[in-house]
């Protein structure tokens, strides 16, 4: 990815990459914007796209990065894996081993470090969300949707399964019932019917996605970065652990919070009954 200079941001030394496969620079300050710039090839997850995402992920987490939102273009937020590796003249990625160790499993990894990262993530779908592409989504922390669109796991019409996380992480958010109907019958679900599973913040026209995405990333920005990152930690960590483990947890991420600086204006702030002032990271 090449690198641009971006007058968005207060340090002088930020920059913005944009590279074959997507754009990442600050869309106000302390919020980063990425953009998958391949719509007429619905955005799909070509090895550029891997190595962008990832260095996109290094670009963020190198800056004061406060959230991260996650958008694409014209008719596609992402609509998973390019199939052409793997059928017609293009094919080259065909073998078991191969496919798991130069694509998949890159995927998956690269599609966890989205919930690992210290500050939030938030999808801006406004254009079909399917296979890894869904899967990208649930892998950020917040998802707000254009009410047009749909999303799914569709990959049994493939002969395949959603192989990057989709099947664990849909099953936590919607249900075994529901996962089930989805992916066995490999349903584009409507926007507004998703949501009534809770999959979503908002669902709003698509005209107005991009401010309902800047509206909870202006939210995030707001409160203690690092009560953030350890509230995220907690959330993800109990959702795998026994009750006991996950409340241990909480009370050690908790103490390590207790006399920092975000700690001593949070509490003055409430004395004082004001807004808290927190810092940069």
């Amino acid at each position: 990815m090449t690198t641009k200079p971006s007058s968005s941001h207060p340090d002088s030394s930020e920059d913005k990459r944009v590279g074959q496969a997507l754009t990442i620079g600050w869309i106000d300050r302390g919020i980063a914007l990425m953009t998958l710039t391949r719509p007429k090839e619905m955005n799909t997850l070509t090895l550029e796209f891997l190595d962008e995402f990832s260095a996109a992920l290094d670009w963020c987490e190198a800056r004061k990065t406060r959230a991260l939102i996650v958008t694409g273009q014209e008719r596609a937020f992402c609509c998973g894996a390019h199939l052409k590796y793997f059928a017609g003249a293009q094919a080259h990625i065909v073998e078991p081993f191969q496919s798991r160790d130069t694509y998949f499993a890159r995927i998956a990894t690269l599609f966890d470090r989205l919930e690992e990262l210290r500050f939030p993530t938030i999808a801006a779908i406004n254009g079909y969300a399917l296979g890894g592409g869904f899967e990208l989504a649930l892998s950020c922390d917040f998802r707000v949707i254009d009410e047009r669109t749909k999303v799914g796991l569709p990959e049994t019409k493939l002969g395949a399964i959603a192989g990057a996380g989709g099947v664990q992480k849909l099953i936590r958010h919607v249900g075994r019932s529901t996962a089930l109907d989805w992916i066995l019958r490999a349903t584009h679900v409507e926007a507004t019917r998703a949501a009534q599973h809770g999959l979503f913040s908002e669902v709003v026209p698509g005209d107005r996605l991009m401010g309902a995405a800047l509206g909870i990333a202006h939210e995030l920005r707001a409160l203690a970065p690092t009560a953030l990152t350890q509230s995220k930690r907690t959330i993800y960590t109990s959702e795998d652990a026994d009750l006991r483990s996950a409340r241990r947890f909480g009370v050690d991420a908790l103490s390590m919070l207790v006399g920092g600086d975000e700690w001593k204006e949070g509490m003055a702030a409430f004395v004082e009954k004001r807004q808290p002032r927190f810092g940069e990271w």
